[in-house]
């Protein structure tokens, strides 16, 4: 049944043509076929799904004919082997079999997808068969890509004409376009339909901006990017505008020395370029035209001229301005002392303007006499106004007088105002000198009033100087000024009927002393000090004299400090002898001088007590150093601060210096001229010292001074260090045996020496040992031996004819009281032989023990 069916599927695709058309398939003369149709969209790159009936079959083959042909391909099947995808499925897209089903996925849906998909499903193959043709129209359908924007100009002339088209790639119809206006933030639509071409004619300014479109269709919509029109137009007739602005039948008005700022605008695409005429000379370029600070002689015609320069068209407006000025500022009030110092003059100007001002005093004046009115001054009303007020006009309190001054170029009337005040206090007298200090100046000075004080100076014996205003300075040499005298400042006031005065007494400075008389032990630091009573005038620096009558700056013996009003002087380390005596403290000014002294009392402390030293005694045998003890004899209680203990070197013993033997001189050399050397003790309660590192040859003498302070007692009488006591004996036991153990042992290395090299010296051999042992003589003999063996005339032979042997001296011990430890070393001497090697040989041993 398998066969058969596959058969029959075969002879299908064979025969679709046929079966297409007449839409039909025969089986067999029994079985009759299920045709269905179904429509499905899908979009190029998405994802379609085609379904081959409501359940799985048991077999199913996927065909596909492409529009405009007849010809059915096989795209898909499953025969009951698993399925099979041909290779036209790669040109429709991404096609897979979703499990448990005939269904097909699309994925990436490509375009030659769009088409006829036949399904032929087989069922119950193994009963009785059942075949179904699904038959599955799909349209696919194409998004509109982005469009693209052209302008056949993209900067028209105003008036002009042009056309835009939205151009597309992609996209399946029918297609709807918009075209979108942007300018001035808002966006709205200026025509849509299914064209891409659109025409504009009368192209105007308005048309100006950003211009896009929007392609869409069934799929999708999108926009294009955005492309601007530049309409180019212009310039229109310039707009001027004035700042500030002020206008009059004659044109524009301006106040001198005011900024005026010139404004054209025109309109124009591209912006115009802008030139300014002044009485139709060039004066300027651009847009802005700043005057500063405009005179009379800027006013005039201004013209402005824009120019397009793309469009090579321009425009032009000509403007008049006139520069009105009112004077400078604001009247000017003043008041002045006149017919000396008796009255008072007003004053009020306001100089310039055009037209000039208007000046006129509104305050109440005292009505004048008429034997008065030739003093009213009154001067040209309109620049400038004068009165004189008489004595008896015034009043003695403070008065207030107003100017009133207008203008036509100015909206409101301005004033000035001037007062008389009465100065508040008294004339001020002050005395200051000058820098080099060459000059005395008084100055005398009575501010605050107005019109300004006159102030002049009376001193005596005709020091004077004649009147200034507010404040006057007499200027005297220094030394000139009179001490005690008064120097009188006279004052005069318009306002006032008497006259004030101040008055300076000049003095010299003043120094002043706690304690004229100081007194302070030796050793100590002493402060002397000065005072400057308060003085007037302003004093040189203090100076101080010590008791030699120099001055003590700049010397480490003294340490000043000062103030301006005072000076302390510092003695330091104070001696009875050089720094006892008056100090003198002094200073002055530009009138004179002074000075104050101090005597300065330096006391030495008392005697210390005596003191006797009682033990002075090596602390060894080796006399490196030596103990002191001490008595104090202060039955009075006297003040004690410490001891000096000193000691000198007397004498030095060559031989314990040097290393040589002879210890038979004795003799003592003097070294130098005595020196003391000290050992400083600052506890008062010590009785014991011990004085260390000294020399053990040299002889010294020691001694001890008490203190009190700075002040040295009597030395004590020099003593001599005295020796230890020393037993002798265990030291000359102990030599003598270590001598003698060192003899013997040289002896027997000699004997071993000998006997080993007895071939070498074979006499020396036989003399010691002998042939017979009868024979032997003793051949080491003391020197005592070798003398009285001359004496009795000779040797004794062995042999007959042999030679004596060479003496061997070896020396007795010394005495053990001038042994050394330093010294214990024998010392072996050999002569060489003769020539001969039987000759005798000379061997001397000499042992040395020495010790202490």
């Amino acid at each position: 049944m398998v066969a058969q069916l596959l058969g029959l599927a075969f002879i299908f695709l064979s025969t679709s043509l046929v079966t297409c058309n007449a839409q039909a398939v025969q089986i067999n003369h029994n079985w009759e076929v299920v045709y269905l149709d179904a429509s499905v969209y899908g979009v190029v790159g998405r994802a379609v799904i085609l379904e081959c009936g409501a359940t799985s079959p048991d077999m199913y083959i996927w065909s596909f004919t492409k529009p405009g042909t007849e010809a059915i391909k096989a795209v898909v099947y499953d025969l009951g082997k698993g399925t099979r995808v041909q290779k036209l499925a790669e040109k429709l897209g991404q096609l897979t079999v979703i499990s448990n089903s005939a269904a097909v996925s699309i994925e990436k849906l490509s375009v030659a997808a769009h088409g006829l998909f036949t399904c032929q499903a087989f069922y119950d193959i193994d009963g009785e068969p059942k075949v179904y043709y699904y038959y599955v129209h799909l349209t696919v359908r194409v998004p509109v890509s982005k469009p693209y924007l052209l302008m056949s100009d993209a900067s028209p002339v105003e008036g002009g004409r042009i056309w835009m088209r939205c151009n597309l790639d992609n996209g399946t119809g029918p297609i709807n376009y918009v075209w979108k206006h942007e300018a001035n933030g808002s966006i709205s639509v200026f025509a849509q339909g299914n064209s891409s071409v659109i025409n504009m004619t009368n192209v105007n300014r308005n048309h100006s901006g950003w211009y896009h479109c929007v392609a869409s269709n069934s799929v999708n919509s999108e926009a294009s990017n955005r492309l601007k029109l530049e309409t180019m137009f212009g310039p229109d007739i310039p707009d001027i505008v004035v700042t500030p602005f002020s206008l009059t039948d004659r044109g524009y008005l301006a106040l001198e020395r005011e900024t005026v700022s010139l404004l054209c605008q025109a309109q124009s695409n591209p912006t115009s370029q802008y030139f300014w005429f002044y009485n139709n000379s060039e004066a300027s370029a651009g847009p802005h035209f700043i005057i500063s600070k405009i005179l009379r002689k800027d006013a005039g015609d201004y013209a402005c001229l824009a120019q397009n320069t793309q469009l090579n068209t321009r425009s032009k407006k000509t403007i008049s301005l006139t520069v009105y000025y009112p004077p400078d500022g604001s009247p000017t009030c003043s008041l002045e002392p006149a017919l000396n110092h008796t009255s008072l003059r007003l004053l009020c100007s306001w100089p310039g303007g055009f037209p000039s001002p208007s000046l006129q005093w509104t305050t109440d004046l005292k009505p004048l006499g008429p034997e008065e009115d030739d003093a009213l001054l009154q001067t040209n009303k309109l620049t400038n106004a004068a009165i004189l007020l008489l004595k008896e006009g015034l009043t003695t309190s403070n008065g207030l007088f107003t100017c009133m001054g207008s203008h036509v170029a100015l909206k409101q009337t301005t004033a000035c105002q001037t007062r008389t005040y009465i100065p508040p206090a008294d004339p001020a007298c002050v005395a200051y000198v000058t820098n080099t200090k060459q000059f005395l100046m008084l100055s005398c000075s009575w501010n605050g009033g107005v019109p300004n004080a006159l102030v002049w100076w009376e001193g005596p014996d005709g020091q004077v100087k004649g009147g200034e205003e507010t404040s006057n300075i007499l200027v005297l040499r220094r030394g000139t000024a009179l001490s005690g005298k008064p120097y009188i400042c006279h004052a005069k006031h318009p306002l006032l009927a008497q006259t004030k005065t101040c008055r300076l007494t000049l003095e010299a400075p003043v120094l002043l002393t706690q304690h004229r008389t100081v007194s302070v032990y030796e050793g100590s630091d002493v402060q002397l000090n000065c005072n400057l009573r308060a003085s007037y005038l302003p004093v040189d620096e203090i100076t101080w004299f010590n008791n030699q009558g120099v001055d003590v700056r700049g010397t480490a013996k003294y340490m000043l400090s000062r103030t301006s009003a005072w000076a302390n002087l510092t003695v330091r380390d104070t001696r009875q002898t050089q720094d006892s005596g008056e100090y003198r403290c002094s200073t002055s000014n530009a009138v004179g001088g002074t000075e104050v002294s101090v005597t300065l009392e330096v006391k030495r402390y008392p005697m210390p007590p005596n003191v006797t030293l009682a033990k002075v005694m090596y602390n060894s045998r080796l006399r490196t150093e030596v103990h002191l003890e001490w008595q104090v004899d202060n039955k009075e209680k006297r003040g004690l601060t410490g001891f000096i203990l000193e000691h000198l070197w007397v004498m030095e013993r060559p031989g314990r210096r040097s290393s040589a033997t002879n210890e038979s001189e004795d003799s003592e050399e003097r070294i130098g001229q005595p020196v003391w050397y000290r050992n400083i003790i600052h506890d008062p309660d010590v009785r014991a010292h011990t004085v260390g590192k000294l020399t053990p040859t040299v002889t010294y003498q020691f001694r001890i001074i008490p203190v009190n302070h700075r002040t040295l007692g009597h030395p004590s009488a020099a003593k001599t260090p005295a020796e230890p006591r020393f037993n002798v004996a265990p030291a000359v036991i102990g030599s003598a045996i270590g001598g003698m153990l060192f003899a013997a042992i040289v002896i027997v290395l000699l004997l071993i020496f000998l006997i080993r090299n007895r071939n070498s010296h074979p006499r020396l051999h036989n003399m010691l040992f002998g042939l017979h042992h009868s024979q032997s003589r003793e051949n080491i003999n003391f020197p005592e031996d070798e003398m009285v063996r001359s004496a009795e005339g000779g040797l004794e032979e062995s042999g007959g004819s042999a030679s004596p042997g060479p003496p061997i001296t070896l020396p007795r011990a010394s005495s053990p009281l001038t042994l050394s430890p330093q010294s214990a070393t024998p010392t072996i001497s050999q002569a060489p032989p003769p020539g001969d090697d039987n000759e005798p040989v000379n061997v001397t041993i000499t042992v040395k023990a020495t010790g202490s």
